[in-house]
């Protein structure tokens, strides 16, 4: 929301118009009885847009159903305000259920302990952009890192990258399977739509730009470019500097434009996300 936004506790309700997510509801029932809340609630639960609600508690459990984030405020330090998020607005997997998948399409190990390796950092970082008051999901980059190269082997070519004839002809025809499920799609489109029919659209979206191909400019989030960052800053599964990463990636792929920009845009993240000046002693290796 662009411009000065009121506090609606007079008036009830403000509506504010966003940028890319139509007309945001900004509401307050502090002075409403639990039956005019309640009122309240139903008559705003058609609005296409997004509802913020101030002060939800009023309609003593009359809340609708529906995704919802619940933002808790404790002013108890006069100094500071903390604030603890619960997500409840979106399905993620459980750790065995990644493990279920990678098992399912022959994942190689070597490709499991990089995903492993680069959910486990994405999620570290969201502890330096937390402090800072920026909002970020730490376990949804988790299991989207954890997930990222589900179907990685669907780019396997001979000369690029490890050979096939190192694999038995049981991984070979498993990844055939996939190839004919997923025809002409990159390994981040395909994970992507492979996430999304099993009912986890938000992990997909979060997955699909984090190769060479690069988030959008307008309308990317937070956690796909944390992920993006996160992918090269692994080398396998060692942190390492963008420069190392990259150097690695020219002797296994070959100089070119690719190459050239992906790490234009980590650096142009890394001076985006973690400002010197910001990050104080936060480790970034």
């Amino acid at each position: 929301v662009r411009g000065c936004v009121q506090s609606p506790t007079f008036a009830l309700e403000q509506r504010h118009r966003t940028l890319r997510f139509g007309e945001l509801l900004h509401c307050d029932m502090h002075r409403l009885s639990r039956e005019d809340a309640q009122d309240f609630l139903a008559h705003t639960a058609s609005h296409p847009g997004i509802r913020c609600i101030e002060w939800p508690e009023r309609a003593e459990g009359g809340q609708s159903a529906g995704p919802l984030i619940d933002i808790i405020f404790d002013d108890a330090d006069p100094r500071s305000r903390k604030l603890t998020v619960r997500f409840q607005d979106l399905s993620l997997p459980d750790r065995s259920r990644v493990q279920q998948w990678r098992k399912h399409v022959h994942l190689p190990q070597h490709i499991r302990r990089h995903c492993d390796a680069v959910g486990a950092y994405a999620e570290l970082l969201t502890g330096g952009l937390l402090q800072r008051g920026i909002l970020v999901r730490p376990l949804l980059l988790r299991r989207a890192g954890e997930c990222h190269d589900l179907l990685r082997f669907l780019d396997f070519r001979f000369g690029l990258g490890p050979s096939l004839s190192s694999y038995s002809p049981l991984d070979r025809c498993v990844w055939e399977e996939q190839r004919v499920r997923y025809p002409s799609l990159s390994h981040e489109a395909a994970c992507a739509a492979f996430l999304e029919a099993e009912g986890y659209n938000a992990v997909g979206r979060v997955v699909c730009t984090h190769g060479v191909h690069l988030p959008p400019a307008e309308g990317s989030t937070i956690e796909q470019k944390l992920l993006f960052y996160a992918d090269k800053r692994l080398k396998q599964d060692e942190c390492v500097p963008l420069e190392e990463r990259l150097r690695d990636f020219r002797v296994r792929y070959g100089v070119g434009p690719d190459s050239d920009r992906w790490y234009a845009y980590a650096k142009e993240l890394e001076r985006e996300l973690f400002p010197k000046n910001a990050m104080g002693s936060f480790p970034l290796v």
